[in-house]
């Protein structure tokens, strides 16, 4: 059993964020991550470019340089590897993390299992929770959400050339895989339940989009909601009426949200509103010794904390373990 003084469970650029900090504050922390280094970057659409302009997203004091204004999925993925690699970060990447036990002597017992299922454990004074919200997407709760043709994330359009394709959804997101699929010659229907478009909408495609809808090439249907999903059609229900449209595959874009879970299990206490018990000024929840990093720590959309604010979250929490030493 090795003992660690800080444990980081989540290796996204606000967990790799964090173990810099810690690092420039002389703790050498360990990330264990169950799948790859800033696998939820690695999950966005293949040609997606941020929002955020690069130095935005930067950390660990490293420049994220692009050609363009806004930098792209591919980009992100080098600059986050490149930084893990010169820093030295370690990260024990394709590790999950079963639990967390309170010792009697204090700290933690950190229990996990590698790839070949070998069970692992780890010592740890203090556990900063920095996972993701990738794995959990917000459910429709429909009849039929759970078939092969339904998908919560989109990577690219050509598998879906000349097929009929429903996208649940208006976010940035949702609008996005619209254009590239029309690009790509499939058949769009945009299912939104809103009464009009989403005031996120990047203002340099709104235009292009509505352009698109006016035109007749993607269907957009507001004040909608899929209520049901066959293997060859689906039931829109639209201001009180049913009707059925040909379909061959749906993409519900309706977000994701983070593991509330695994932070009860630990004894984190959620708030009435839902999100968890923590200080904003050091990042610490109500259990001592646990703290928050990135997403894990947003209070009501997931989306509300991103790399942009997410990335400072170490810098609170190496401040406060800095002040616990005096």
């Amino acid at each position: 059993m090795t003992e660690e003084q800080v444990i980081i469970i989540g290796a996204g650029p606000c967990g790799l964020a964090a173990a810099i900090e810690l690092q420039d504050a002389g703790i050498d922390a360990l990330i264990i991550e169950k799948r790859n280094i800033v696998h939820s970057i690695s999950q966005y659409p293949t040609y997606m470019h941020f929002f955020s302009t690069p130095e935005l997203l930067e950390i660990g004091g490293i420049p994220f340089t692009t050609a363009h204004d806004k930098p792209s999925r591919l980009e992100a993925l080098n600059y986050y590897r490149t930084v893990a690699l010169r820093r030295q970060v370690r990260v024990h990447a394709y590790e999950t993390v079963r639990g967390l036990d309170k010792l009697p002597e204090g700290g933690w017992l950190v229990r996990s299992t590698d790839r070949s299922q070998s069970e692992k454990t780890y010592r740890a004074r203090n556990v900063v929770i920095a996972t993701g919200y990738f794995d959990h997407p917000n459910k429709l709760g429909i009849p039929g959400e759970e078939s092969d043709k339904v998908s919560h994330f989109f990577r690219e359009a050509h598998p879906y050339t000349g097929m009929k394709v429903a996208i649940i959804g208006g976010s940035n997101s949702a609008i996005d895989a619209a254009l590239e699929l029309e690009r790509a010659g499939a058949e769009v229907t945009v299912i939104y339940r809103g009464d009009s478009y989403s005031p996120s909408i990047k203002p340099w495609v709104r235009p292009l989009f509505e352009s698109l809808v006016a035109k007749g090439k993607i269907a957009m249907r507001f004040r909608s909601q899929v209520t049901e999903i066959g293997a060859l059609h689906l039931i829109l229900t639209s201001e009180g009426r049913s009707e059925k449209l040909d379909n061959d595959f749906v993409l519900a874009l309706t977000g994701f949200h983070p593991d509330r879970g695994f932070l009860a299990s630990v004894g984190v206490t959620m708030e009435e509103e839902g999100y968890p018990t923590f200080n904003d000024a050091t990042m610490e929840t109500n259990v001592p010794g646990i703290y928050l990093a990135g997403v894990v720590a947003s209070r009501r959309e997931a989306n509300e904390i991103f790399i942009e604010t997410g990335r400072f979250h170490g810098r609170k929490i190496a401040a406060n373990l800095l002040a616990a030493r005096r």
